[in-house]
């Protein structure tokens, strides 16, 4: 698959986050010519671009902009064959406190992109959704099929998008694809998120604070999810398809937060903070991915074993621990 990307012209929107950062990483060395469209600050901050390599970096064309601004989403999907869309606001408690934001981001944002890549010609679009949409399982494993349940208006405003990805695919022929991860984690990811939560807590403090410790998640290594972005990019036949990006297990948060603890190898003790409680109908209790459709229709399965993904993960922020902010919740 590899030598599928050299020389292409690829735009990632939301090129300075979690996921989007690998994925630039990943397809510069597979030798893709990469425009990054980045969310602009007047620090010229790109994210978490600026830890790729230095020299990975220079290969990398910068775009700064704002989703909402379809001129310059317009811009930027100028001359691709393919466009990776990860841009949108991912914080579910944040979207309890500016649900109009998220859902201008997320909704618009997604439009713009679908505008931009119909008037650029673009040979795939790779449309990022959420395992959010499902909400609490109704059914497990949960498959594509599983309704679809706006328990936080972050996860409302991502089935919209989905459904403007489906509308611009039926209406407009647009060659657009669906990913559904699951819950992604690895290096580089934020507090936001409770794999790096646990980690930071576990290697600095003698208390783990956390939230919902019953509620079950799906866990699937970076490297795997961003494999799942190369084949549903390269892979013939997917247009119009919706797949899942699940390691098919899942795991209550309690039984993860002691896996972490056991291997930084420190007593630490967990507790619940009323705080870090999300609203009861809103919470999603659990979340178990029915992959087949993906390993059948792009061949894809990950790889990396949560042990050994969590082992990558511990290392990594043990030393980059100054990326991470002074202990406390943060929305």
């Amino acid at each position: 698959m590899a030598d599928y990307w050299l020389d292409k012209p690829v735009l990632v929107t939301g090129a300075g986050g979690f996921i989007a950062s690998h994925l630039v990483e990943r397809l510069v060395a597979d030798g893709a010519r990469v425009r990054a469209f980045v969310r602009y600050t007047s620090r010229r901050d790109p994210g978490l671009l600026r830890l790729l390599p230095p020299e990975t970096l220079a290969q990398v064309e910068l775009v700064a902009g704002d989703l909402r601004d379809l001129p310059a989403v317009t811009e930027a999907a100028r001359g691709v064959s393919h466009i990776f869309h990860l841009g949108a606001l991912i914080g579910i408690p944040y979207s309890y406190v500016h649900p109009v934001e998220v859902v201008e981001s997320n909704l618009i944002g997604t439009l713009n992109v679908l505008l931009a890549a119909r008037s650029s010609g673009a040979q795939r679009i790779v449309h990022t959704s959420t395992s959010e949409v499902y909400g609490t399982a109704l059914q497990v494993p949960i498959a594509e099929s599983h309704p679809l349940q706006g328990q936080s208006p972050y996860s409302a405003s991502k089935i919209g998008a989905d459904k403007l990805a489906e509308s611009f695919h039926l209406s407009f022929d647009l060659p657009v694809v669906t990913l559904r991860p699951f819950n992604t984690y690895g290096p580089r990811q934020s507090t936001r998120a409770v794999i790096p939560t646990i980690i930071t807590q576990a290697l600095t403090s003698d208390v783990v604070r956390l939230g919902n410790l019953h509620a079950s998640r799906d866990l699937t290594y970076v490297s795997d999810t961003v494999q799942g972005f190369l084949r549903a990019g390269a892979t013939p036949g997917l247009e119009g398809r919706t797949l899942n990006l699940g390691a098919g297990f899942e795991i209550q948060i309690g039984a993860l937060a002691q896996m972490v603890i056991e291997q930084i190898g420190r007593q630490v003790r967990i507790e619940v903070e009323p705080q870090r409680l999300r609203p009861q109908k809103s919470e999603v209790g659990r979340l178990l991915a029915d992959n087949r459709l993906a390993a059948q229709l792009m061949g894809w399965e990950p790889q990396v074993g949560l042990a050994e993904g969590l082992r990558r993960t511990i290392a990594w922020i043990r030393e980059h621990l100054d990326e991470y902010s002074t202990p406390g919740y943060h929305i």
